[in-house]
């Protein structure tokens, strides 16, 4: 290969890199100023105008990567399942075949206590406490992410029992569901008011449901 020709080559590489450096950074601008946006104005009230402005480019740019709110909130919320499917996965690893089931669930717990953002963002808590979707295609493929994570759980659940696949989902959506009441509870300080845990909610429902599936 000629000598300019490879000089050329090399140029353009370098080019392109350079670009896909800028277009990641805008990317993580966004997402982060989505993010103060989201929290401040709920998924109704945001504008991807207001999102551009807090991250100090222009809505045009915002467009470039997300064709409307809907889809960059989804984003985030991938986002943050992806995290929690990750911690969830590295703490039954770590845990004994016992443990299983009790890692997991103060792994969730844990998860959302650290990042209270990461639960208003997976419970929409900005609308209030009423049903939002995004669209039936975004809204398939967040439950499918969500449902990995309470698969989780249902790991640590079969190991107790060898329930049958609709009393094992009814058991791990019981479970998933104690777990998200008492954070609820913590994050809002009733808990606190009333003398208890979060922490300790979870292992005394994980205690429960263990006595009650395990083999005499």
């Amino acid at each position: 290969m000629p000598a300019e020709i490879s000089i050329n080559a090399d140029t353009a590489a370098a080019k392109q890199k350079r670009r896909g450096a800028v277009k990641a950074f805008k990317r993580e601008a966004i997402l982060q100023a989505a993010r103060t946006i989201f929290a401040r104005d709920g998924l109704e009230g945001a504008t991807l105008r207001a999102i551009a402005a807090e991250a100090g480019v222009a809505v045009g740019t915002v467009y470039l990567h997300y064709p409307g709110k809907e889809a960059l909130y989804a984003d985030m919320l991938a986002g943050s399942l992806a995290d929690l499917l990750k911690h969830l996965r590295d703490a039954v690893v770590k845990a004994s075949a016992e443990d299983h089931l009790l890692a997991a669930a103060l792994a969730f717990y844990g998860f959302y206590r650290d990042r209270p953002d990461d639960l208003h963002l997976g419970l929409y808590l900005a609308q209030g406490l009423k049903p939002v979707g995004l669209n039936p295609e975004l809204d398939r493929l967040l439950n499918g992410r969500l449902i990995q994570c309470y698969t989780v759980l249902g790991d640590g659940i079969r190991r107790l029992a060898p329930l049958p696949p609709e009393a094992l989902k009814a058991e791990t959506v019981s479970l998933a569901a104690a777990i998200t009441g008492a954070l609820m509870l913590q994050v809002t300080g009733r808990l606190k008011v009333l003398g208890d845990d979060g922490e300790a909610v979870v292992r005394r429902a994980v205690e429960s449901l263990t006595e009650r599936l395990s083999p005499d």
